[in-house]
């Protein structure tokens, strides 16, 4: 650790001690959160979600495809992501590297696990031919937490997504004039704690993932069920912290959830 780093650390553990963290915010509370739908013009649906100085944007896809094997009459979900060079010193362009794999996956775990998608109806001849949702993340500033960014981002693009109509003649799919909305059961949000030091904090920006010791990141559905659960780090959580940090993701995921479903 550089002595830089162990300075901030300190200022940071400080601070964290009396509750308080360098960007002026309680430890249990979010940076501002910006979401705008429909952002680009050529995708099935899009998001841009501005959490703090973070920045990540995402777009949809639908496509005919073939089902997975064990799966034959559901349609696909596939997430991958992005860490574009410009938006940290730190991101290299080439192929995507085990932040970006693990980001995709957390995503999409997310999704999968709560059922957000009602993949049965995106069947449409059974064992053959099913619709393929690509969800594409793509970070376009780096200021922390882009696991909470990025789920916030493809939930948004899920809900703006608009696809086309099909129908099957014999073994043919065909198109049909309009759009449908893709068939969203539910909710997803993630909701990310860091441990400095002993202290838990949420959403952690860029400076307090650098000294962090962990992170734990709870996806929770819109009744409150966990569907996903993410460590980060090489530091521990004991039993005690876990049920605490996943009380206060689903009081977090709840509020957030506000601001993109109505009703």
């Amino acid at each position: 650790m550089s002595t830089f780093v162990r300075v901030k650390h300190k200022q940071i553990a400080q601070l964290m001690a009396k509750g308080k963290r360098l960007d002026g915010r309680d430890l249990d509370s979010y940076r501002e959160i910006k979401i705008e739908m429909g952002v680009i013009e050529k995708a099935e649906g899009s998001a841009r979600v501005k959490l703090g100085r973070t920045e990540v944007l995402v777009g949809v896809k639908i496509a005919v495809g073939e089902p997975f094997p064990d799966t034959p009459s559901e349609g696909v979900l596939t997430v991958n992501a992005e860490l574009v060079p410009l938006a940290s010193p730190t991101f290299e362009p080439g192929p995507p590297n085990e932040n970006a794999i693990e980001l995709a996956r957390v995503v999409d775990r997310g999704i999968r696990e709560s059922k957000a998608i009602s993949l049965e109806k995106l069947c449409l001849i059974p064992g053959k031919r099913v619709l393929v949702v690509f969800v594409d993340v793509y970070v376009l500033n780096h200021d922390g937490n882009l696991i909470d960014a990025s789920a916030i981002a493809a939930l948004g693009a899920l809900l703006n997504t608009k696809m086309l109509k099909y129908e099957v003649e014999g073994e043919e799919v065909k198109t049909k004039p309009g759009y449908v909305p893709l068939p969203i059961q539910n909710y997803p949000i993630a909701v990310t704690s860091a441990k400095i030091n002993g202290k838990l904090a949420v959403d952690p920006w860029l400076e307090e993932e650098q000294v962090m010791d962990a992170r734990l990141t709870i996806t929770s559905g819109k009744d409150g069920e966990i569907c996903a659960i993410q460590k980060g780090g090489t530091g521990y959580f004991t039993v005690e912290r876990i049920l605490e940090i996943a009380k206060t993701a689903k009081e977090k995921a709840s509020d957030i959830r506000k601001l993109m479903v109505k009703g």
